[in-house]
C-alpha cells in the first residue's frame, strides 16, 4: 500500500501544471454535461436556478437583480412584481456571470459556470498538493477533491452563489500554505462579495494569518467583521422590501441547538472520512466553523444534512487541511482519501452518468418542451417550480403559487406539472381558481397542463 509522506515544507518545485489541469478538464466536462443533462430532464427548480437566471439576466440587462419568481415567498406587506435579490442575500459577484449572460442569453450558462468555478477549485488544490507533497500525490488529492460529496451536492443542486467561494476558498488556503500572507487575505476577503455568512469565515482566516503576519491578519479579521455588520444591517435592509434583514434571528422551525445531532453529526464525520482525519491536524481545521456554527444553530432542518450545496465550501479547506498536515509530517495511505471518495461515489450526483435512464428521453419529457414551446416570447407566465427556469431566458417567470392569479399585471399563461410537491398543494388550487375564472386550457399531456386567459 502506497503511503504519503511530506518532505520539509514549501517545497518549490517547477513542477508541469499538465496533469492538475486535465484532472480540471475532466471534471469541468463531467460536471458540465451532468448539469446541462438534469436540467434538459426538468430536475432543475425555479428555485434556485430559476430565481439566480432572474439575478444574472437583471444584471446583464444592466438592472438591480431582481426575481419574479422570490416575490411567491417574500415577506408578507410585499406588493412588488420582482423581489430585489439584494435584500434577501448579498451576493454581488453575480455580476460577473453578466457578460457570459449578454453572449449565451440562457440560464444553462449558469451552469456551465458553476462547472467552471468548482473545476477551478480542482486545480488549485491539485497544484497546491503538487507543490507541497512529493511524488504523484497531487493525482489522488485532486481525483479525491472532485469527487468529493460537498463539490458534487453543489453540481447536484441547481445553481448557487457559493459557487464562487469555492475557487476562492483554495486559493486562499493555498497562497496561506505559501506563504503569501497578503495574497491569502485578498482572496478571503472577497468571500465578503459571494454571501454574507462567509464574513465570519475570513475573519477566521485572518485571525490565521496574524499568527505570521500580524498586520495583514488583523486587518483581514477586523475587515471582514465590520464588512459583515455593514452588510447585514445596512445595505440588505437598504434593499429590502420590508427594511430588515429577513435572517436575522429567523425561526424556520421548532427545533433547537440540541436537536438532530444524529444528522448534523454525519458532516463531521465525512470531513473526517475524506480526509483521514488528518483535517484536525491543521490549523486551517479552524476555517470549517463558521459554517458547521451557522448550520448547526440553525432552527431549518434542511442545513443539518451533508446534503445539498451547504457543505461545497467545506470540501477546499479540508483539503488543504489535508495537504497541510501531510508536509507537516503526517503520514496516510494514499488509498484513504480515495477509497472514501469511491465509497460514497454511489450516493452522489455523477454517479447517474453510468445509468441508462439518465440518457434516455421518455414521453413526459418530449410532452413538457412541447407545451413550453407554446409560450410566446416576453409573456407574463405562471410557472410551477420544475418548469419555470426554463422560460426566465425569454419570458416573465413567477411562481405557480397562491396569489400568483392576483398579481398585477395580471398573468398571461399558466404552465403547470400537476405533480408538482412544492410549494404544498398550490398547483391544484391555482389550476382550479383559473378555469373558475375563465382561463382557456390550451394543452393537457402527460401531467403537464398550459392554460391562456380568454381574450375580453
Amino acid at each position: 500500500m502506497a503511503v504519503i509522506t511530506a518532505p520539509p515544507p514549501v517545497v518549490r518545485r517547477a513542477d508541469s501544471r499538465t496533469v492538475p489541469a486535465v484532472l480540471a478538464g475532466v471534471f469541468l466536462v463531467l460536471y458540465a454535461v451532468f448539469a446541462l443533462r438534469e436540467h434538459a430532464r426538468f430536475r432543475t427548480t425555479g428555485y434556485d436556478l430559476g430565481i439566480f437566471g432572474q439575478a444574472v439576466r437583471a444584471y446583464a440587462e444592466g438592472r438591480a437583480p431582481a426575481s419574479e419568481i422570490r416575490a411567491a415567498t417574500a415577506p408578507a406587506g410585499f406588493a412588488g412584481d420582482a423581489y430585489p435579490l439584494l435584500g434577501d442575500h448579498f451576493h454581488p459577484v453575480l455580476a460577473l456571470l453578466a457578460p457570459l449572460y449578454r453572449l449565451v442569453p440562457h440560464v444553462g450558462t449558469l451552469l456551465v459556470a458553476q462547472a467552471a468555478l468548482v473545476a477551478l477549485a480542482v486545480y488549485v488544490l491539485a497544484r497546491t498538493a503538487q507543490r507541497h507533497l512529493p511524488g504523484r500525490t497531487h493525482v489522488a488529492l485532486g481525483v479525491a477533491c472532485g469527487l468529493g460529496w460537498g463539490t458534487q451536492q453543489l453540481i447536484g443542486f441547481d445553481f448557487h452563489e457559493v459557487a464562487f467561494a469555492v475557487p476562492l476558498l483554495a486559493l486562499a488556503c493555498r497562497a496561506y500554505l505559501d506563504g503569501r500572507t497578503r495574497a491569502a487575505a485578498c482572496w478571503a476577503a472577497a468571500l465578503l462579495l459571494v454571501k454574507e455568512d462567509l464574513g465570519a469565515t475570513a475573519a477566521v482566516f485572518g485571525l490565521l494569518l496574524a499568527r505570521r503576519d500580524r498586520r495583514t491578519g488583523l486587518v483581514l479579521a477586523a475587515g471582514s467583521l465590520l464588512g459583515t455588520v455593514l452588510i447585514v444591517y445596512g445595505v440588505i435592509p437598504a434593499f429590502a422590501a420590508d427594511g430588515r434583514y429577513l435572517y436575522a434571528g429567523q425561526v424556520t422551525g421548532g427545533y433547537g441547538i440540541l436537536d438532530g445531532w444524529t444528522v448534523k453529526a454525519l458532516t463531521p464525520l465525512l470531513l473526517l472520512a475524506v480526509t483521514g482525519g488528518l483535517v484536525l491536524r491543521s490549523p486551517l481545521a479552524l476555517l470549517l466553523l463558521p459554517t458547521l456554527a451557522w448550520r448547526f444553530t440553525s432552527a431549518n432542518p434542511a442545513h443539518w444534512e451533508p446534503g445539498l450545496h451547504y457543505s461545497a465550501v467545506l470540501v477546499p479547506i479540508a483539503f488543504a487541511a489535508l495537504v497541510d498536515a501531510l508536509r507537516r509530517g503526517m503520514r496516510l495511505p494514499l488509498s484513504v482519501p480515495l477509497a472514501a471518495a469511491l465509497l460514497l461515489l454511489p450516493a452522489q450526483p455523477l454517479a447517474a452518468l453510468a445509468t441508462p435512464g439518465f440518457w434516455q428521453t421518455g414521453p413526459r419529457e418530449a410532452a413538457t418542451r412541447e407545451a413550453l414551446a407554446l409560450v410566446p416570447d416576453d409573456a407574463r407566465v405562471a410557472a410551477s417550480n420544475s418548469l419555470a427556469p426554463h422560460l426566465t431566458d425569454r419570458a416573465t417567470v413567477h411562481l405557480v403559487a397562491d396569489g400568483v392569479l392576483d398579481r398585477r399585471p395580471e398573468m398571461e399563461w399558466i404552465v403547470a406539472d400537476v405533480r408538482e410537491a412544492w410549494p404544498a398543494g398550490a398547483v391544484g388550487r391555482v389550476l382550479g381558481r383559473a378555469r373558475d375564472r375563465g382561463w382557456r386550457v390550451v394543452r393537457e399531456s402527460e401531467g403537464i397542463v398550459v392554460l391562456t386567459r380568454r381574450a375580453a
